[in-house]
């Protein structure tokens, strides 16, 4: 059955189910955070009951995704020296190329062991399934670019890093997505790029967006989309395959890691039902991260670590940012929504419904790099941080459009309706809500606490529990900031020791920019949708020094 992935042109009761879900992250948000607070005041034994009993999810699940932050990290890790090329070409031969890795000694290097054995289980894997195997030398890369008001010195470092990277760049084609209503600065660089760049790759296009096309929405997923259908026209011209050609669609600052293609090209090959699925790198901000304020650096490097900690879960992982699908799959389900601004995590929910949840995220552990938001001062910069993660929490507009499609579908089981369903609602209330109780709410029974209350036993043992799970969550913080120094560029910078021993204390400001910078900005866009307030899309301001 086909479904309309979208809020506008809905009548009669698909109208009304949508604004009881645009209202619901909101309401429940607010009515946690009034709620606790009316309940500390008025009873504040029971809120600190409950706060304890918050406190100590809160540690459980932090210790969770602690685990699991360090698995995902070593992973990636492993796969820092993996040769994509040559284990993409050797799966072609299947029968012999399983014999020759499986007589294979182990390896002295533990991580080399780990890779090897990872790859065994996924050759195993594809031999089991009986589908059919592209070659590497068919496999065509598609890079969409949407630039509305990105200079030249944003975008060139990309196609550069596509270039240099090992995929062969005859077999890449770049489209850059450019808005009519651009800036002529904008305009110039991306045709200059395309003059210097041109003859370098398959071919590089200047697709120009039309303003005010009917239907469509003033977002970045319009302006993608524009362009992925004349890439369509393009390939077809070429009589290049949908099916041979792996779609990604980048932020104009966005730079990826020499084996980003390769790596790619190699999971589109050994998975079996590849025309069914994205692949998500890890994001990391590194293009800029010595140049922005602390607060801003801290803020990115956790979106990464959260990345990393959502790879361990494939069965529940949504696209985000930066990342790469089939080119047949994105042709089939009509591209990206061309009147949503949450692009990203919408081209996966749209997906999964128009496949009847007959499509996954296969995780990949490569990087591919932004910029860290930044401005002209601190301020302007802050200002520019709240705009963005604003922008990402409006992602909450997906959930009506899913939660509507989930009661009319009939193809998705009720259990994994019920499991992605709640997993999307709780994600948001707990973006919105968490920061929020830990370092306000949490306090305000010892702050109204009633004669009889402050005579209890519990009055006394609340702080003293309280005190020792923040204690055990430290160790958490510690984790985090071991990771975060080893996952900052190995490049040599001016002060390089000293930066990285201030950044290893910014950390400590954690509390204050997650309130401000995180929990503030996804009550904002929730409130916003719960209201009706609908958000236009936000380009983030993106400087280099």
């Amino acid at each position: 059955m086909k479904f309309h992935y979208s809020r506008h042109g809905l009548r009669g009761r698909a109208r009304s189910l949508e604004r009881l879900f645009e209202i619901m992250p909101g309401a429940m948000s607010w009515s946690i955070l009034i709620g606790m607070s009316i309940l500390a005041v008025k009873r504040p034994l029971i809120a600190a009951v409950v706060m304890i009993a918050f406190y100590i999810y809160w540690l459980l699940k932090l210790i969770y995704m602690n685990i699991f932050l360090v698995i995902s990290y070593l992973r990636l890790s492993v796969e820092e020296q993996t040769d994509w090329i040559a284990q993409a070409k050797g799966v072609k031969h299947l029968d012999s190329y399983l014999k020759e890795i499986k007589s294979k000694k182990p390896v002295k290097s533990f991580k080399r062991f780990i890779s090897h054995f990872a790859h065994y289980q996924e050759v195993v894997d594809l031999k089991k399934s009986n589908a059919a195997i592209p070659s590497l030398e068919d496999i065509y890369q598609l890079i969409i670019m949407p630039v509305v008001s990105e200079a030249q010195d944003i975008i060139e470092p990309g196609i550069e890093s596509f270039f240099k990277g090992h995929f062969p760049a005859k077999r890449i084609l770049v489209v850059m997505a450019l808005e009519e209503r651009a800036s002529e600065e904008a305009k110039k660089g991306v045709y200059a790029v395309q003059k210097r760049y041109k003859e370098k790759f398959l071919d590089f296009l200047v697709v120009v967006h039309p303003n005010g096309l009917h239907g469509e929405a003033r977002v970045k997923g319009a302006n993608a989309t524009y362009a992925g259908r004349e890439a369509a026209r393009y390939l077809k011209r070429k009589g290049i395959p949908f099916e041979n050609v792996i779609s990604s669609c980048f932020d104009a600052d966005t730079v990826v890691s020499p084996n980003y293609f390769s790596c790619v090209s190699y999971y589109y090959i050994i998975t079996p039902d590849r025309e069914h699925a994205s692949f998500q790198p890890i994001p990391v901000y590194h293009n800029n991260i010595w140049q922005a304020p602390g607060f801003a650096r801290v803020l990115d490097i956790g979106s990464s670590f959260f990345q990393l900690i959502e790879s361990t879960n494939p069965e529940k992982l949504v696209t985000f940012s930066s990342h790469s699908m089939s080119f047949k799959a994105l042709v089939d389900i009509d591209y990206w929504p061309v009147d949503m601004i949450s692009d990203d995590s919408a081209i996966y929910w749209k997906a999964l419904i128009h496949y009847d949840s007959h499509y996954r995220v296969v995780p990949m552990y490569v990087t591919l790099s932004m910029d860290v938001t930044e401005a002209e001062n601190w301020w302007k910069t802050a200002v520019n941080v709240y705009k963005q993660k604003r922008r990402w929490a409006w992602g909450a507009e997906n959930l009506p459009i899913v939660f509507r499609a989930f009661l009319k579908l009939k193809g998705i089981s009720k259990l994994k309706k019920i499991s992605l369903g709640f997993k999307l609602l709780e994600g948001h209330l707990a973006w919105s809500t968490w920061s929020f109780l830990l370092t306000i709410i949490g306090w305000l029974p010892a702050i109204f606490a009633t004669k009889k209350y402050s005579e209890s036993i519990f009055y006394y043992s609340a702080p003293r529990i309280a005190g020792m799970i923040f204690t055990l969550a430290s160790v958490g913080l510690v984790v985090c900031i071991l990771l975060s120094l080893l996952l900052l560029p190995k490049k040599k910078v001016k002060h390089n020791i000293l930066k990285r021993v201030v950044h290893a204390f910014e950390w400590l400001l954690v509390p204050v920019i997650s309130v401000f910078f995180s929990a503030l900005p996804a009550l904002d866009a929730q409130t916003r949708l719960m209201l009706g307030k609908y958000m236009e899309f936000w380009v983030t301001v993106k400087k280099r020094k």
